[in-house]
């Protein structure tokens, strides 16, 4: 029984420090921090600096989206003749090359086409144009999302600190009034993601860049392999274990569309956490306190513990909290009511979403299942190699 005990309490750690305790515990090392070292906040010495970046745009059949993104690019505030955009557009089949090569672009734009028949998937796509980057910062975006007009500025002041190698910029998910659980759960998910990016940078460095806007110092760009699933949060943190900070910068965003359906967002899900059990393989070496302290903590505190304990953790805790219960502890019998109406509002929160009825609040669990859910499916996925790096993108909403 002790032991049974041990498991259970020690399960339940695990499932509320990797969602809960983590963010909490940061929050307070962010204050002490700046307590007893105040002035760690950025200090721009020039808020008109403006080098030389190449804005890389890597699309796949986006002929939907593609003259949109382009419009968006020449909105940016940022001088033209300092930057360059880069379109890759490997294997796509519609009319996406052909709209970036006749877009009438201004004179002074500098919008450059990179297209080859074969589709081997994205990273190898950036990895075939990266060689010819001759500027020394390096911006990457998603086709189907809209970047703020002032995001360049801010990300490269940044760079005005020799010690950052990356800047991660904010995914923000465009969904409408009427939103249903996809959006709900999605929206909510990636306000507190951004929560504990901005707590980790203030504290040491942001653990990896969501791909939909994050940039490199070029010179620090190191190939990943072309099987690579989460491919942005590899090459930043491969940045991060060379010694340089990854900032993280709220006020320069991408905003998405949600998913077109919980299906959609399911799938999307199922590739994240196959990449995400991938990349904790191949990174196992930052779980050396060692040799990186500090970036290992928030690695294995953010995201290990989600790829990997706290999914296997709860069905343990449900187990054995049951069993618990049976010896009429009122503490058990308290904390499986908890778990057991947690559930049950999750299962009402798919019922209802299949009917169509909103109700955001229940909306939350019901994410939050299909979220580990879907870290079983990816792991299976990826032992059985069934995740190919080349994959069916999710549709979004329109």
């Amino acid at each position: 029984m002790i032991w049974v005990t041990i498991t259970f309490w020690t399960a339940l750690f695990i499932v509320f420090y990797a969602y809960l305790g983590y963010g909490g515990l940061l929050f307070l090392l962010v204050k002490l921090k700046e307590l007893f070292k105040p002035g760690g906040h950025p200090l721009f010495q020039n808020e008109d600096y403006t080098p030389e970046v190449t804005f890389i745009v890597a699309a796949y059949n986006e002929e939907q989206w593609i003259a949109d993104k382009i419009r968006n690019c020449l909105a940016f505030d940022y001088p033209a003749e300092n930057i360059q955009f880069w379109f890759v557009t490997d294997g796509s089949t519609d009319a996406t090359p052909s709209l970036i090569k006749n877009y009438p672009a201004p004179q002074n734009a500098v919008i450059r086409l990179f297209h080859q028949p074969e589709r081997r998937g994205k990273i190898a796509a950036v990895e075939r144009v990266m060689p010819f980057v001759q500027t020394p910062f390096t911006i990457f975006t998603d086709a189907n999302t809209e970047v703020n007009p002032q995001a360049i500025r801010l990300i490269v002041r940044h760079y005005q600190n020799p010690g950052v190698g990356a800047v991660a910029g904010e995914k923000r998910i465009a969904n409408a009034a009427a939103s249903d659980a996809t959006g709900a759960g999605e929206g909510i998910y990636w306000r507190y993601e951004s929560k504990l990016k901005m707590w980790d940078a203030r504290l040491h460095s942001a653990v990896g860049a969501a791909g939909e806007l994050f940039s490199i110092r070029t010179r620090l760009y190191m190939p990943v392999p072309h099987d690579t699933l989460i491919e942005d949060f590899v090459m930043t943190m491969n940045i991060a274990m060379q010694g340089f900070k990854i900032e993280y910068e709220p006020n320069a965003y991408a905003v998405e569309g949600q998913s077109a359906g919980i299906r959609e967002e399911l799938k999307r899900k199922i590739r994240i956490a196959a990449g995400g059990l991938q990349a904790a393989f191949r990174l196992w070496a930052l779980l050396n306190p060692f040799r990186y302290g500090l970036l290992g903590f928030q690695y294995f505190s953010h995201r290990l513990l989600r790829w990997t304990l706290a999914p296997l953790a709860l069905p343990i805790l449900f187990l054995l909290n049951f069993f618990l219960a049976q010896n009429g502890s009122a503490i058990y019998q308290v904390l499986l009511a908890a778990q057991v109406i947690f559930y049950l509002l999750a299962v009402l929160g798919w019922r209802l979403e299949r009917k169509k009825v909103r109700l955001k609040i229940l909306f939350i669990p019901y994410y939050f299942c299909m979220m580990n859910y879907a870290m079983y499916r990816g792991f299976f996925r990826l032992i059985t190699g069934r995740q190919s790096v080349v994959w069916e993108k999710s549709k979004r909403a329109a």
